[in-house]
């Protein structure tokens, strides 16, 4: 499995962004729908020898589940929008969070709206992934598989986050067994345990032993996608935490590169 990083997890001048991530050995960097706009961080990434495996293209959030029609078909076009960009920057993947509202009315006509965006990803040669998200309409991984089956479009996944499972109590090795084939991307972050904060790995109530036990059932479903570090921003060193999060996954030879 490969290893890349949310470029995110850095603030400041794109370019610097990138070559900073170069410079601690990463490849491969996810990005949102505003990232890698201009020709000069195209040149950069291009230069960096960069890939692009995944984009979130709900970032900034989008009401896809809101009631009034026109502010939802607003939020749609704009995810098609990043699909697109995706597409252009070579991405496998694109991602989406769930939103606010989880009453059955808003659940169903996220549904609809899913169908219809993982159906756009299809046709762009994309897969669509869902993260699951404490807090929000679907805050476990369990029930966001629930969701996916119950749409049940073939090219919808679920985006697994260690850090929001430690969150809502889950267990990795059950998640991912369950999930198997519908397994679309997998995001590496740590925390208290009760909030959300995407601490760098080990600096959290994660373990070394859970680390191995979800690489060793990565490999019981045969998932061969990237494995990503999200860290947060507003850590106060970013940057070393994912140095020192990168040396983790290496020294415990849970990904390459």
């Amino acid at each position: 499995m490969i290893l890349s990083c949310c470029a995110w997890a850095l603030s400041g001048p794109e370019e610097k962004n990138l070559d900073q991530l170069a410079e601690l050995g990463f490849h491969y960097v996810d990005v949102r729908p505003q990232a890698l706009r201009s020709p000069q961080a195209r040149q950069c990434l291009a230069d960096l020898e960069l890939t692009v495996p995944c984009v979130a293209i709900a970032f900034p959030e989008v009401p896809l589940d809101c009631a009034d029609a026109p502010v939802a078909a607003q939020a749609f076009s704009q995810l098609v929008a990043g699909l697109h960009h995706a597409r252009e920057l070579g991405a496998a993947t694109a991602y989406v969070v769930p939103g606010m509202d989880g009453s059955p009315a808003a659940l169903e006509r996220y549904a609809r709206a899913l169908e219809r965006l993982a159906e756009q990803a299809q046709s762009l040669g994309l897969r669509l992934a869902i993260e699951h998200f404490p807090g929000r309409s679907l805050p476990t991984a369990a029930a966001t598989l629930d969701f996916i089956e119950k749409i049940g479009h073939p090219n919808l996944y679920l985006l697994f986050d260690l850090g929001h499972a430690q969150i809502s109590g889950e267990d990795p090795a059950a998640l991912i067994h369950r999930a198997g084939a519908r397994l679309g991307y997998v995001h590496l972050d740590d925390n208290d345990g009760r909030r959300d904060q995407h601490l760098g790995l080990l600096d959290g109530v994660l373990t070394e032993e859970t680390l191995r036990r979800t690489w060793t059932t990565l490999g019981e479903v045969n998932y061969q996608g990237p494995i990503s570090l999200e860290l947060h921003p507003q850590l106060p060193d970013p940057l070393t935490d994912l140095r020192r999060s990168r040396a983790v996954v290496l020294r415990l030879g849970l990904g390459e590169r």
